[in-house]
């Protein structure tokens, strides 16, 4: 007696579970948990009893929990804004040149991804160490050496620069991907789409903006997002360069670092206790999930628009 065949839909299934369930153990459930944390009160890592809301209406209400919040989601939103655009301009120029019939872009395009295999920690300490320190550090040797010795600043100590400059670490260390994506978003366009270009005289600028530039919007779309989940939940590099306090005075505090201070260091240096730090990680969650879910909103209308 033959047995009825399985469907697709449960090989789809049995193939994924394991997936789905690493996932749920390692990030779902940690997540809830956070969240029931938020509502309790406690005393460094000793859980009190419930309180409710009460931790998120101090969050948002006193200071200096306020204050702090208000700090870590400004700087967020700079640092966010400073990757997107050295990430998306320069990873998309250097996919576009690796594109093209030039000598030495192949081997330029397995370097290009070095950096991003790197610990996050190894790229801070190398950064913050030797080529940012203000006594010996490489980068501002190099400025002097081409007379712009003028442009030299305390890098990692002045709040002026210290955000954006870990801003252009963390560019750089995963500018790899960003190349990556548009790469193959480039390469995935028909070559009649671009031989037709050519023949109709379009040069490079022309057929960057008419061309590949709309070809390739659902890939801009998909590292811009990867962008904001890393950089609104970024921690390790501050950690690696600017300390968990965000130095200097609170200038590269973002959520991250806000909510392991606020969850894990005792009183006497930031700390809220776990309950505080839960309701930190737990407006961080919502702050990114709302953002993603905007931002799939208005690309879905804008291909709507488009077709």
């Amino acid at each position: 007696m033959r047995h009825p065949s399985k469907s697709p839909r449960f090989f789809i299934v049995y193939f994924l579970l394991p997936a789905l369930s690493l996932y749920t153990i390692f990030f779902t459930l940690p997540i809830l948990d956070s969240i029931r944390l938020s509502f309790y009160d406690s005393n460094g890592l000793i859980v009190g009893e419930f309180v409710g809301v009460a931790n998120f209406v101090k969050l948002f209400t006193q200071y200096p929990f306020q204050e702090r919040l208000i700090n870590a989601f400004s700087n967020n939103v700079k640092f966010f804004l400073i990757v997107t655009v050295i990430q998306n301009f320069i990873g998309f120029l250097f996919a576009y040149l690796l594109t093209q019939r030039i000598w030495g872009m192949p081997a330029i395009r397995k370097i290009s991804f070095l950096p991003t295999t790197l610990s996050v920690l190894v790229v801070g300490y190398l950064f913050a160490k030797l080529i940012f320190n203000p006594v010996f550090g490489v980068f501002d040797k190099l400025l002097k050496f081409f007379y712009l010795g003028a442009f030299v600043r305390p890098w990692l100590g002045d709040p002026m620069f210290a955000l954006p400059t870990l801003a252009a670490v963390v560019s750089w260390q995963f500018m790899g991907e960003t190349i990556l994506f548009y790469t193959a978003g480039i390469d995935n366009i028909p070559d009649e789409i671009i031989e037709a270009a050519r023949l109709d005289g379009a040069n490079h600028l022309q057929m960057i903006r008419h061309v590949i530039v709309p070809s390739i919007l659902p890939v801009i779309g998909i590292v811009t997002i990867l962008i904001f989940i890393g950089d609104f939940t970024q921690f390790d590099i501050v950690y690696a360069m600017a300390t968990t306090v965000g130095n200097p005075a609170y200038a590269t505090d973002l959520f991250g670092s806000l909510f392991y201070r606020a969850a894990f260091m005792p009183p006497a240096r930031g700390g809220w206790g776990i309950g505080m730090g839960a309701a930190v990680s737990t407006v961080m969650s919502i702050i990114v999930f709302a953002g993603v879910l905007a931002w799939l909103i208005f690309f879905r209308n804008m291909q709507k628009t488009e077709s």
